[in-house]
């Protein structure tokens, strides 16, 4: 009755270890290669993902395969006969001829609540779109991008204060508590498929130049991008050409034009299409996160600067 587990960030590392610790026999661990870590000339040391690094300390075979098409890679698969193959974030679609190897099932972990937010990113995507709450499902898997048919979902609130890491955290908990409940279900025969419904949104996966702030947002629109777009690639805009982050931000009534310094003196306030941003956390490029008292000192920035962000970039080409 063995899985073959298929994942790589840390938040398939929950499932994993709930696999794990349940006492289910894991024949194998499938996640995608070594990434190199660092920035610039230092970028030349790979990092073993976080799931890898999970499996091994738990003596589990890890496999790291190029193509999921190989007939080597497919033929090791079939050879542990699995009745599930479980799958959370693992950041590549399977073929339909791996699909098709489980006694059971080929599961899905998704951290959303289907059909909301298929893809890569529904995360940072939910807090960004302003949801009030979101989720995970578990899935039967098909060919197509999170089509596959529900099985379990589990809901939670996205708080105020929830930025993509705590919230992937708590739905990494929620998912693999979920995932548990589901293998156990489809054995007993009391979890059956059924129909994903409603309208369909996509999650496309993030992309690092999408962190460029734009200022002719609102205030409340900024704030939601901000926590969504932390921890990766982080919300950033230019100040005399230097790449700033905001890591925190909170609203605040009042109004300047958009990108526009309000309060440069025991806080750092921006104008945004309505209302005003304060910039509650900063990390300047190349150096350590700041409060913003900490970032205005020694700075000559002043009321009536100009930030620039995506509106000021596409109005100066």
């Amino acid at each position: 009755m063995s899985i073959v587990f298929f994942g790589t960030p840390m938040f398939a590392v929950s499932s994993l270890e709930a696999l794990h610790g349940s006492g289910e026999e894991i024949a194998a661990v499938v996640t995608r290669k070594d990434a190199l870590s660092g920035r610039g000339k230092n970028k030349k040391s790979p990092k073993a993902p976080p799931v890898q690094e999970t499996a091994l300390r738990y003596g589990l075979r890890v496999l790291q395969p190029t193509s999921l098409k190989g007939r080597e890679f497919v033929e090791e698969i079939k050879s542990y006969s699995p009745e599930f193959l479980v799958v959370a974030a693992y950041g590549k679609i399977l073929t339909e001829e791996v699909l098709s190897i489980p006694r059971i099932a080929p599961v899905n972990v998704h951290a959303s609540v289907l059909p909301q937010l298929r893809g890569a990113s529904p995360i940072a995507r939910a807090i960004i779109s302003g949801l009030k709450e979101t989720g995970v499902t578990t899935m039967r898997m098909d060919k197509g991008l999170d089509t596959g048919d529900i099985l379990l979902v589990e809901k939670t609130a996205i708080r105020s204060d929830d930025d993509a890491a705590s919230l992937s955290e708590r739905l990494a908990e929620i998912g693999a508590a979920l995932l548990l409940k589901t293998l156990k279900g489809m054995r007993e025969g009391t979890v059956k498929p059924r129909p994903q419904e409603g309208e369909a949104t996509y999650a496309p996966p993030l992309r690092k130049e999408e962190g460029l702030i734009n200022w002719g947002q609102t205030a409340g629109e900024l704030f939601n991008f901000v926590r969504g777009m932390n921890p990766w690639p982080g919300a950033f805009f230019f100040l005399d050409g230097e790449r700033i982050k905001i890591l925190k931000a909170e609203t605040r009534s009042g109004s300047a034009a958009p990108g526009e310094v309000a309060k440069a003196r025991g806080e750092l306030l921006a104008g945004t299409a309505e209302g005003l941003l304060s910039l509650v956390t900063i990390q300047p490029e190349g150096k350590n996160p700041m409060s913003a008292q900490a970032f205005l000192q020694g700075r000559k920035i002043k009321e009536k600067d100009i930030f620039n962000g995506a509106a000021q970039s596409k109005s100066n080409k």
